[in-house]
């Protein structure tokens, strides 16, 4: 069974996918996830630090509204549009995933929207 994710606190997408998909209610896949303003559903353009965060902070939005947070992600992959940025993010990272360590895959990319950073993810649900 595969149920779409639409949380009300998130912004809305931009296109024809969901935020997130269940698929038979064990694991989420979160939807690539930029600094979209959760409020508006523009795409909010700043420094890395400010995209970086916002972007985390969507990726959590959905996460909580499948019932997960960090604890639960298996797997993270981060899209950079500059390496240089890689330490900056890694720092950023880890203050907001805390204790947790899922795998992780970061691609140095072009990202649509000149935004800087995009993440997506998947949790285990219980």
């Amino acid at each position: 069974m595969i149920e779409p994710l639409f949380p009300h606190d998130s912004p809305p997408v931009i296109g024809p996918f969901a935020h997130g998909v269940i698929a038979s209610g064990k694991l989420l896949f979160v939807s690539g996830q930029g600094p979209q303003d959760p409020a508006s559903g523009k795409i909010e353009l700043g420094s890395f630090e400010f995209e970086a965060r916002r972007t985390l902070e969507n990726v959590e939005r959905v996460l909580r509204a499948a019932g997960a947070d960090w604890s639960k992600v298996a797997r993270v992959q981060v899209y950079l549009t500059e390496a240089e940025r890689f330490a900056e993010f890694n720092a950023i990272y880890a203050s907001v995933v805390g204790e947790a360590r899922p795998a992780r895959t970061t691609i140095i990319c072009n990202l649509l929207a000149g935004i800087q950073i995009e993440i997506d993810c998947v949790a285990a649900l219980d």
